[in-house]
């Protein structure tokens, strides 16, 4: 079958778009046909040496967020079976024609998604989810701020955040005004006219996607006892009691329950994937390429052809 592959970390230039074998499922696993993969900044971190950090072992099988149908369960399995649509975030291989995945991993595709748009929301949907409700506790009536709001995991939270009815500011730059407006932002900030800091104060919560400065500047915009919440960052406990909030940094993690629940949203039309891009699997350096670049609105996702 057709894998993509690093083994050893470094540009596009070392991405392998090759023949493996196909893998077996073994106990609690999957064998799951990708239909169409998501394409996300962790996957050129990951190609980029943070595999590294996070204690992966070369080679690499590059992609974790996944939408098909399962092919192959092994013995123990008795929550799927074979035909199955399905999508969800795994540990890697999910640029393949085919993929394993843990039982816990995947849930059955909504209903009203096609594969192409399915799988543009488990990463960034868990991750707003973790985020927004796990850690930072939102609750209905609240106030947050949500910078990166037209990204992949920004324009999630947006919805997610509107779903319990609390009030949302969305930031992005002017272009994507519209398309933020869309997701059904409550105000609207174009960082490229506006210090934020001086417009935004005293929410509950910030969700920030972006990183960098827009980080650091955030810490202004909270009110005491509010809470910081970061995707690209590691917030420093020093700086969050100086301001008198809560910081942490999300790790999104498979939850099935969790995917579930954002599975019923989205067949209650309360939320929507948005696909920027469809390449196919075979294009995947230009699609990581896409993805480091930091301009897409939405998502990418690679159409595998099997």
């Amino acid at each position: 079958m057709k894998a993509t592959v690093i083994n050893e970390y470094g540009n596009e230039d070392v991405v392998n778009y090759t023949d493996i074998e196909r893998p077996e499922p073994t106990a609690n696993e999957v064998l799951v046909k990708v239909h169409v993969a998501g394409v996300n900044p962790v996957d050129w971190k990951i190609r980029n040496g943070a595999g590294e950090r996070l204690g992966l072992k070369l080679p690499i099988m590059l992609g974790g967020e996944i939408a098909g149908t399962v092919e192959k369960i092994s013995g123990d399995v008795k929550d799927f079976k074979e035909g199955d649509a399905v999508y969800g975030i795994i540990t890697s291989g999910g640029f393949a024609e085919y993929a394993i995945a843990k039982k816990g991993d995947i849930v059955p595709k909504p209903q009203s998604l096609d594969f192409q748009n399915a799988a543009a929301i488990p990463l960034g949907a868990l991750t707003a989810w973790q985020a927004i409700f796990d850690l930072a506790n939102l609750t209905s009536g609240q106030r947050i701020f949500i910078t990166g709001a037209s990204g992949g995991v920004g324009s999630l939270a947006v919805q997610l955040a509107k779903a319990k009815d609390t009030y949302v500011i969305g930031m992005a730059s002017g272009r994507n005004e519209d398309f933020v407006r869309g997701l059904g932002v409550d105000e609207f900030v174009d960082y490229t006219k506006q210090n934020f800091e001086d417009v935004v104060k005293d929410v509950d919560v910030v969700f920030d996607t972006v990183g960098g400065d827009t980080f650091k500047r955030a810490f202004q915009t909270l009110k005491k006892g509010g809470f910081l919440v970061t995707s690209v960052e590691f917030p420093s406990e020093e700086k969050a009691q100086e301001f008198g909030i809560k910081a942490a940094r999300v790790f999104c993690k498979p939850n099935a329950e969790e995917l579930t629940a954002i599975s019923k949203l989205i067949d209650e039309g309360r939320l929507k994937a948005h696909v920027s891009t469809v390449l196919p699997l075979a294009e995947v350096k230009k699609a990581l390429q896409l993805s480091e670049g930091g301009r897409t609105r939405g998502k990418i996702v690679l159409q595998v052809e099997a």
